[in-house]
């Protein structure tokens, strides 16, 4: 006997009813009445032409017939089940872009200019996830990421997206900043410092500043943490353009004196040389891309 599309109903309902040995409980599931569940149950009896339960005062109970149903039902239910999630999961996952970055530049630059993104593409859904690791673009990674570095990495194709420049920073309120007015009075202050390959010792040589020790009384790891040190009073920092534009514009830090200096590294997207960008992150990827470069 083939079973049919019109059986599932009936199946559905037979198999909640089975699992709570309880044609209202069953009914509360499935959003029906416990009349409609017995409704359902019968027509699956009078189709089989055997009873499925056995119904007395206290309720319900499965007979060896409706037990062997029960099992193959349950078992088959939970198979479509896995199928249909599966298949919803792969729908929703077309618009969905997964975007390795460092935090710090999420928080400053990218952070401020999705909103744009959003509006122009309002069916693509973002995963931004940062670390300082670079991404592993196999079957479970990103889809593509934003680098901060040389710009050369195997097995990807990277495009330029920003250069950068480093100057000092601090906040206006800071002992020592209003005094200072060149170069080597900013060597004078305390000094905040994070794990970048450029550091004070590099800018005091371009600002040709010789002949002293940097103070770096406090270093961080993420150049967002010694932004916010700086912006405390703790010291002044040596900044990443892109990424104190808005420590900037806010007030929380001013420039100091001295040059700025370009930094020997740039921003990139990055995207897997092995396969093709989706749809949605070639949207996503062509709209970073064209954003202003100043």
């Amino acid at each position: 006997m083939s079973t049919r599309a019109e059986w599932l109903s009936s199946l559905a309902a037979f198999e909640a009813a089975a699992r709570h040995q309880n044609f209202a409980h069953a009914g509360e599931e499935l959003h029906l009445t416990a009349s409609a569940v017995s409704h359902h149950v019968r027509k699956l009896e009078s189709r089989l032409g055997l009873p499925l339960f056995q119904r007395h005062a206290r309720g319900v109970a499965l007979t060896a017939a409706g037990r062997q149903l029960a099992d193959a039902a349950s078992s088959s239910l939970a198979d479509l089940e896995d199928v249909l999630r599966g298949l919803k999961a792969a729908s929703t996952d077309r618009d969905l872009v997964r975007i390795a970055t460092l935090h710090s530049f999420t928080c400053a630059w990218l952070m401020p200019r999705l909103p744009e993104f959003a509006k122009a593409h309002p069916e693509v859904r973002l995963s931004i996830e940062t670390g300082f690791a670079l991404a592993r673009f196999d079957d479970s990674g990103p889809d593509l990421a934003i680098r901060h570095g040389p710009g050369q990495w195997p097995g990807v194709q990277a495009m330029p997206l920003l250069d950068e420049q480093l100057f000092p920073v601090a906040a206006r309120s800071m002992p020592g900043v209003a005094a200072a007015s060149t170069a080597r009075d900013v060597a004078a202050l305390p000094l905040v410092a994070d794990n970048a390959r450029q550091g004070w010792p590099d800018w005091f040589r371009a600002a040709k500043v010789l002949g002293i020790t940097p103070d770096e009384r406090y270093r961080f790891t993420d150049s967002t943490g010694a932004l916010e040190a700086a912006a405390t009073g703790l010291g002044a920092v040596l900044a990443r353009q892109r990424i104190v534009e808005p420590y900037l514009a806010s007030g929380r830090l001013a420039r100091l004196p001295g040059p700025s200096i370009k930094a020997r590294w740039s921003y990139y997207v990055v995207q897997p040389s092995h396969r093709r960008l989706r749809p949605a992150a070639r949207a996503f990827v062509d709209w970073l891309l064209a954003l202003p470069r100043d």
